[in-house]
């Protein structure tokens, strides 16, 4: 297959890439694969909001700016900050025009929440299930134009690059170019190879490298992997967001996330004395910024032998909160906690990718004809955390980037036509899927036990040594028996792994979302680590 523009992802950043796009080229082919369901993306799952400067009588760009470098501990990219602050309320615009919904005052104004680490009311949301809102919204404006094609249920393996028509390709090879990707067509089973003139990586985060996280089971780390197999660069893999508030569900995976707009609204965090505990940890107490909640509440679950601490509803006005968290409400009642009579169990997990494959202010990565946006991606805008409600502008305003980057170099991309067929010769059908499911579960409990919240030196070397045996195991796997997704999301989660450990051994400093107690200080103030 050939195609003009290639987007692999169907989040908000494929989707918004996508529509303009299509719109813009109404006779180029517009191609959106996706490896389930369309919606069944970090999206979809996405509860508390969308961050921008609304209410421009009491909040402002700059406050919104120092917000963001704040949250992120002196790692981030100034002038992305300032880009996607001032750029984003038009990219909200935008998405509201496509038809998306957001939750407006007895006024008829949009009611404005607020989040951890936020000095004024700035999320537009809708309910609390705001990124569905907008998947819904952009899922129904993508079937309104014919040049998209939208194939579900397609696994890319790798991307195509010199490296597949038998040239050398090392980390410092000067021009590297993406001509495609290879794609395992779960239709058919068999694995097909497009010719892209472009391709946009929106392939979201990697929290399923963890026991327990608020992402959805597809979200692998494909994209990251991806770029580092083909040698692109990628940065500031130490930075794993936890969420603060997952619903504690021993066993249950994914966790259920309690929006921090909860918090925002009121809620308390207590330990299991009752104790509300945050002002021991930061003078914002409850909204502070999440890295900083997240190590409060792991130290509280360690101090008392816990796991779990507790979030306390039950002083909110109970018409307001069933209006503007539904959904949190329900599944409480369906495990049987009414959140106006009983505390709600609650414990970290992985919830963010701050780091990714690296990009310019245009979305280019180190790679030609590749673009990334979204979690995938690292901009510069998150630094070493990653502000409340700030992942979905992101999204916006780089899709948008990236659209008008390609816009302008459409003109000088050919498609090649000597792209070489997939080679599965030696291979054949694997004999245990247990080899597979297995090593997966033992991935996550290394990384949850090593390279979680807090990190030692110890753990990160016993992490990297126990991931060394598990890459051995799973190459011989893969070079032995034909391609199948569980096995390209364990080689995939495994490199996303190494990333990540490999990051965290070489910041000898703590920041952020990075917490190392072998290193408790930030006296180096390290720059991006690249890998």
């Amino acid at each position: 297959m050939q195609t003009d523009f290639l987007i692999v992802g169907s989040g908000i950043a494929g989707l918004t890439y996508a529509l303009k796009i299509a719109n813009k080229f109404p006779e180029k082919k517009v191609l959106v694969i996706t490896k389930t369901q369309a919606d069944e993306t970090n999206t979809k799952y996405a509860q508390g909001g969308i961050a921008g400067v609304w209410d421009v009588a009491n909040d402002s760009y700059q406050k919104h700016i120092e917000d963001t470098l704040i949250a992120g501990d002196g790692l981030c990219n100034m002038a992305i900050v300032e880009m996607v602050v001032k750029e984003g309320p038009e990219r909200i615009k935008e998405i509201i025009e496509y038809g998306a919904e957001f939750d407006r005052d007895e006024k008829g104004e949009y009611s404005l929440g607020k989040e951890g680490g936020h000095s004024e009311n700035r999320i537009l949301h809708h309910k609390d299930v705001t990124g569905k809102e907008m998947e819904r919204a952009l899922l129904a404006k993508l079937n309104s134009l014919p040049n998209i094609i939208l194939a579900n249920h397609c696994f890319v393996v790798d991307l195509i690059t010199q490296h597949h028509l038998g040239y050398l390709v090392t980390k410092s090879t000067p021009d590297i170019t993406c001509y495609g990707v290879y794609v395992l067509n779960l239709h058919t089973n068999q694995i097909e190879k497009i010719s892209a003139g472009f391709t946009l990586l929106a392939t979201g985060g990697c929290g399923q490298a963890y026991r327990t996280t608020t992402n959805p089971k597809i979200a692998t780390g494909d994209g990251i992997a991806m770029v580092y197999r083909a040698k692109g660069k990628i940065e500031n893999m130490e930075f794993i967001q936890f969420h603060p508030t997952a619903l504690y569900e021993p066993g249950v995976s994914p966790s259920f996330l309690i929006t921090e707009a909860v918090r925002g609204d009121g809620g308390i965090l207590r330990n299991k004395s009752g104790e509300a505990f945050m002002e021991k940890y930061d003078h914002r107490k409850d909204l502070a910024p999440r890295d900083i909640v997240a190590r409060a509440i792991d130290n509280e679950m360690k101090r008392t032998g816990t796991e779990h601490v507790y979030l306390d509803c039950r002083h909110m006005n109970k018409e307001k909160f069933i209006h503007h968290f539904p959904n949190i409400y329900n599944k409480c009642l369906s495990i049987g906690i009414d959140v106006m009579q009983h505390l709600i169990p609650v414990a970290p997990a992985a919830h963010y990718s701050c780091g990714g494959i690296k990009t310019n202010e245009w979305g280019e990565t180190s790679i030609k004809n590749l673009y990334a946006c979204g979690e995938c991606s690292s901009t510069g805008l998150h630094g070493a955390n990653r502000l409340a409600s700030n992942s979905l502008l992101e999204a916006m305003v780089f899709a948008h980037r990236c659209f008008l980057h390609t816009t302008r170099g459409i003109a000088g991309i050919q498609l090649r036509n000597d792209l070489p067929d997939w080679n599965a010769e030696g291979t054949s059908d694997p004999k245990e899927m247990i080899l597979i499911t297995q090593s997966i579960k033992e991935l996550q409990q290394i990384m949850s036990d090593y390279v979680g919240i807090v990190r030692t030196d110890v753990r990160l070397t016993r992490a990297s040594k126990r991931l060394d045996l598990l890459f051995e195991e799973t190459e011989a796997l893969y070079r032995s028996t034909r391609v199948s997704p569980q096995l390209c999301e364990l080689r995939n989660l495994i490199t996303v792994a190494y990333l990540i450990v490999k990051s965290a051994e070489f910041r000898k400093e703590s920041r952020g979302l990075h917490f190392n107690t072998d290193h408790p200080d930030k006296a180096k103030l390290l720059q991006n680590i690249i890998l």
